[in-house]
């Protein structure tokens, strides 16, 4: 049986700058259409393009939770989340 995996992610528009929580289950090519602004909203409006942070999820029950969760943070919750894992806030896609 083939299992999906499934990603919690952040974007950032620039180091500290505006966040964006997302999940999916291609990480890679959800990021390429966000790169590619052909994700219509607030990431195309704001330009949050940046991968800074990801983590992997074995269902899409976990991965949604864990994304509202995130989302309900506060933004130094948020940035220090990435800064444990990016300190550097490099653009993880690259």
């Amino acid at each position: 049986m083939f299992e999906k995996t499934f990603y919690v992610y952040i974007l950032s528009s620039q180091k500290n700058g505006t966040l964006y929580v997302g999940v999916t289950n291609n990480l890679m090519k959800r990021i390429w259409e966000h790169k590619n602004k052909l994700v219509d909203g607030f990431t195309k409006k704001y330009e949050i393009h940046h991968l800074v942070y990801y983590e992997i999820h074995d269902n899409p029950e976990s991965a949604i939770q864990r994304e509202k969760q995130i989302k309900k943070w506060n933004r130094l919750w948020k940035i220090r989340l990435i800064e444990e894992k990016n300190p550097e806030w490099k653009d993880l896609y690259i």
